[in-house]
């Protein structure tokens, strides 16, 4: 039997995560508080509302939040493969690796110390908290004789995210109404956001999308490793601060909306790569990378749905859950790891 093209494989691959995506975003659409029937739903976009209630839900509530879990769902799964991809560290995450928990500290000090409750306006901080803290990672990570390796890495992310959490919550207690804000957003949720805070983090997280995708073929290359890739013409400081930028971009607009939401960066990945061995594509980064930003959302919506129906009409918040899956898969990674090489 004739053996099937890797393209039309991966296309298939593909097509069918979206459209496990697809029927996530219905059920998005349908849970909650309220059920709505997917009849219902589906009159309702079309303008045909049984009743106001229902039209006010669905549009108000359920689709800019399922459209949030979209986007930044995908800006977490992709910023996460390309961290792995570029440290060549299977541990890498923005959760672990301090870039979420830089963007955190950076908003919660526009808010607590400078009084800036605009959306828009945090954006930028949570862009200039992610660079920080995603240097500082990678300077301390490389300490040593043996230099960078992936079990120093995620130690190093571990306590600079201890760190920065901790001047987090000192910046907090500081100023009631920052404490308040914190509390919700740190758990990490794609409740109470409206249209226009999509809306204006939407730009951010296109150019990172966009910047993450053109890196991919580089990335194939800078797997061989760095002299290898030199050899083959690969400027692998350019990819390097390509692939930075979208990180930051990625990461920083995704926590500035939703809040520091860890391990989906880090478990996606790693699924994406398994179903890709099972269809037989390989370590293909031109695959993994659109794959992780279908997968991410997936997880992402799947985590939101189960918090609105675990105990209803109480909501738990999808990062709680998203962590609860996470935190079991990263020690079974780290366990992996050869401990000798700390």
């Amino acid at each position: 039997m004739a053996r099937v093209p890797k393209g039309p494989r991966a296309a298939l691959l593909l097509a069918l995560s979206i459209a496990v995506l697809v029927l996530l975003c219905a059920l998005s659409m349908t849970f909650g508080a309220l059920s709505v029937p997917p009849g219902q739903v589906w009159d309702t976009l079309l303008g045909n509302a049984p009743n106001a209630r229902v039209d006010n839900v669905i549009w108000s509530v359920r689709l800019p939040r399922t459209a949030l879990g979209l986007a930044t769902g995908a800006a977490l799964g992709l910023s996460g493969a390309l961290m792995q991809a570029l440290t060549r560290n299977p541990l890498a995450d923005p959760g672990i690796l301090g870039v979420s928990a830089g963007a955190a500290f950076a908003v919660v000090v526009s808010v607590g110390v400078l009084g800036i409750g605009s959306a828009y306006g945090h954006i930028w901080f949570a862009f200039a908290g992610a660079l920080v803290a995603s240097v500082l990672v990678q300077v301390l990570g490389g300490l040593g004789r043996s230099g960078s390796t992936p079990v120093k890495l995620a130690l190093a992310g571990v306590a600079v995210t201890s760190l920065l959490f901790s001047l987090t919550s000192a910046v907090a207690l500081t100023d009631p109404d920052a404490l308040n804000r914190y509390r919700f957003w740190s758990a990490g949720s794609l409740a109470d956001q409206d249209t226009q805070v999509l809306l204006r983090v939407l730009p951010f997280l296109a150019v990172g999308a966009v910047l993450a995708l053109a890196c991919a073929p580089a990335l194939n290359r800078l797997a061989l490793g760095d002299d290898v890739a030199k050899s083959l013409g690969l400027r692998i400081g350019l990819v390097r601060t390509q692939g930075v930028a979208a990180v930051t971009l990625l990461t920083g607009g995704a926590v500035a909306v939703i809040g520091p939401v860890v391990f989906v960066g880090l478990v996606v990945p790693h699924i994406a790569r398994v179903l890709a061995q099972y269809a037989g594509l390989g370590p293909d980064h031109r695959w993994l990378l659109p794959l992780s930003a279908v997968l991410a959302p997936c997880l992402l919506l799947a985590a939101d749905i189960a918090g609105r129906l675990i105990d209803r009409p109480v909501e738990i918040q999808a990062g709680v859950l998203v962590a609860f899956i996470g935190g079991p898969f990263f020690i079974a990674l780290v366990r992996r790891r050869r401990l000798a090489e700390v």
